[in-house]
C-alpha cells in the first residue's frame, strides 16, 4: 500500500497537538496584537499592560545561509504551531557575503531583516534582530559598525511593537567588564531612536556567565541578559545557576539553546532538554531554539536532503524539529 504522508501541521491538528483557537489569546502565548510593546518589570518579560508573558521561538542559523526559509508559508505554519518569536542572526564576521563587518553583503542582510520583520508582523510574532558575535569574540572589535547598524535598525523599526534587539550574541575570550563597556555604548544609540524597546545583552563564555552579570548589572531599563545552553553539554549546574539568579530577580532570556551538544552535533539529549524547558517555564524565562535550518547538523529542525522551503511533512523534520513541536504542544496547548 502506498504510504500517505501528511503535512506536519495537519498531523498536529489531527492528533490535538495544535488547537485552532485565536492566536492572540493571552494564556501565556504573547502576540503583538494582544500584548503590544513588551517591557521588563521585576526581572520578567511582560506585555504592555504589565502582565508576564512567554516567548517561545526559533532562530535561523544565519540570514543569508537560510534565507529561503524566510517565506510566508513556513512562517505561518510555525506561528500556528505555537511559535511566537523568530530570531534573525546577522553574523558580524565571516567569509564571502556572510560576514556583515568583513566585506559581507550588507544590503542583502538588511533586505532579509526587512523580510523577517514583515513576515513576523504578518503572522503576529515577535522578532529578534541578532548581532551575531561569534568568531570575533570581543564585541568591541566592530563597535563602530555595531553602533551604525543599530542606529539604522532602531530608526527603521522604531514604530514596530514586535522588534527586540540582541546586541551581542556570544562574547568569548573577554570578561564582563569588556562586554558591559560595549553595551554602555550601543544601548544609548538604540534608546535615542527607539526608547521603549527591549534590548538583549550577551555575556562572556558564549553567554553563560550570568554570575558576573548579576554582580554588576547594567543601569538601564528594559534589559534582558542572554543565556545560551546546549542540553547535551550544559546540565544541572547551569540549571541551578539559572534558577538561583532568576529567583534573585536577574532578567534572563534564553536567546539560543539546542537539544544537542554545544557543537550542534550529536548526541541529542532530550531528557536534559525537557528539564531545561520545565525550569524555563517555571521561571517565566522565554526561549528560542537553534536552529530553523537544513544544515547537516543534529541541531537543525529540517532534514538536509529536503528540497522545498515550506509545506513540510512529518518525515521532513529531524528529531530536533519534532521535539520542538511536541514541546510547544505541551506548554501552549496548540
Amino acid at each position: 500500500m502506498k504510504k500517505i504522508l501528511i503535512p506536519i501541521l495537519v498531523l498536529l491538528l489531527l492528533t490535538g497537538c495544535v488547537k485552532t483557537t485565536d492566536p492572540a489569546v493571552r494564556d501565556g502565548r504573547a502576540r503583538p496584537s494582544s500584548c503590544g510593546q513588551l517591557k521588563v518589570l521585576d526581572g520578567k518579560l511582560c506585555a504592555q499592560d504589565g502582565e508576564p508573558v512567554m516567548l517561545r521561538g526559533v532562530s535561523l542559523n544565519g540570514l543569508v545561509t537560510s534565507e529561503s526559509l524566510l517565506n510566508e508559508s513556513l512562517t505561518g505554519e510555525l506561528s500556528r504551531a505555537g511559535v511566537n518569536l523568530l530570531r534573525l542572526p546577522v553574523y558580524t564576521y565571516g567569509v564571502g557575503i556572510v560576514g556583515y563587518c568583513t566585506k559581507g553583503d550588507k544590503e542583502r542582510h538588511k533586505q532579509d531583516i526587512a523580510a523577517g520583520v514583515a513576515l513576523a508582523k504578518a503572522n503576529d510574532m515577535y522578532v529578534i534582530i541578532d548581532w551575531h558575535i561569534l568568531s570575533d569574540g570581543d564585541p568591541n572589535t566592530y563597535l563602530d559598525e555595531a553602533k551604525a547598524f543599530f542606529a539604522e535598525m532602531a530608526e527603521t523599526y522604531r514604530d514596530h511593537n514586535n522588534v527586540l534587539y540582541e546586541i551581542c550574541n556570544e562574547p568569548n575570550g573577554v570578561d564582563w567588564q569588556t562586554v558591559k563597556t560595549y553595551a554602555e555604548q550601543v544601548i544609548p544609540v538604540i534608546r535615542e531612536k527607539d526608547p521603549d524597546s527591549v534590548i538583549l545583552v550577551g555575556n562572556p563564555d558564549w553567554s553563560k556567565d550570568l554570575m558576573s552579570v548579576a554582580a554588576d548589572p547594567l543601569a538601564y531599563d528594559n534589559i534582558l541578559y542572554s543565556l545560551h545552553f546546549y542540553a547535551a553539554t550544559h546540565g544541572q549546574a547551569y540549571r541551578d545557576m539559572t534558577e538561583l539568579l532568576s529567583a534573585q530577580g536577574l532578567p534572563i532570556f534564553v536567546t539560543e539553546f539546542g537539544i544537542t551538544a554545544a557543537s550542534g552535533g550529536h548526541p541529542r539529549d532530550t531528557d536534559s532538554a525537557d528539564r531545561w524547558i520545565d525550569l524555563l517555564e517555571q521561571e517565566n524565562i522565554s526561549y528560542c531554539m537553534w536552529a530553523l535550518s537544513k544544515a547537516p547538523e543534529a541541531c537543525s529542525m529540517i532534514r538536509a536532503a529536503v528540497p522545498k522551503s515550506s509545506g513540510f511533512i512529518e518525515e521532513d523534520y529531524t528529531e530536533t524539529g519534532l521535539w520542538l513541536f511536541h514541546t510547544l504542544q505541551k506548554h501552549t496547548g496548540r
